[in-house]
């Protein structure tokens, strides 16, 4: 059984491309779909403890990262990335499935995350 069988379909990316004008990564998966997700997206949305937190519930609002850019995307094993953003921030890997599910997501989780700063009275604003 192949690793697309059996769990779902996977989606694998075949380019990744980092516009650092735009500040924004694009991702074109093996199905056609592409997206483009802005590295304030990206680092608002890390897959790290330090952003999710270690349980249900805990995740953090990361307020003032409207500037933020990329300084690298490090490939892990076959399944992820590591990105290195310029705040200094780089412990989230984004597996493929993670990064898929945030561009099928996008709109949803950033409306979200606008709701959630205003809610706490934060800006994105640095």
């Amino acid at each position: 059984m192949s690793e697309r069988q059996g769990h779902g379909t996977r989606h694998w990316p075949l380019e990744i491309r980092y516009d650092s004008k735009a500040k924004a990564v694009e991702i074109d998966f093996d199905d056609g779909q592409s997206f483009t997700y802005p590295a304030e997206f990206l680092r608002v949305e890390s897959p790290s403890a330090e952003v999710q937190g270690h349980g249900p519930g805990q995740k953090q609002i990361v307020p003032g990262r409207k500037h933020v850019g990329i300084m690298a995307i490090e490939p892990v094993g076959n399944y992820a990335v590591r990105i290195r953003f310029d705040d200094l921030h780089d412990t989230g890997i984004y597996s493929w499935a993670y990064l898929r599910e945030l561009g099928e997501r996008q709109d949803e989780l950033w409306a979200e995350y606008l709701k959630n700063l205003e809610a706490q009275g934060l800006s994105r604003e640095p």
